[in-house]
């Protein structure tokens, strides 16, 4: 019972502390732009925007005031990393010799 409290306490102070700069939440302006890390930490808590978008229309998954390529590269670049399509360096399991 403990452990399960703590971990969800662990959590909950996680997903605070990290979607602090959360895409929408008026840190970038027109005249400060989001760039490539922003991007790639957009990237990583998507699933947690999209979420948090549900309930507060001001929250998006992506930055509408950012530096244009390299956002967008960081962005995509952590969007397909986070969710495993980049897969270049997993071990393939060999079912066995195929004698012909």
């Amino acid at each position: 019972m403990k452990k399960s409290i703590l971990q969800i306490f662990i959590l909950s102070a996680f997903l605070v502390i990290f979607t602090g700069c959360i895409p929408g939440d008026g840190s970038s302006s027109a005249s400060d732009p989001s760039g490539f890390f922003s991007g790639i930490w957009h990237g990583w808590i998507a699933p947690v925007s999209v979420i948090v978008g549900f309930f507060n229309r001001q929250i998006h998954i992506y930055e509408i005031y950012n530096t244009g390529w390299w956002y967008d590269f960081g962005f995509y670049m952590a969007v397909i990393s986070g969710f495993g399509g980049l897969s270049f360096f997993r071990k393939k399991k060999f079912q066995g010799k195929h004698n012909n």
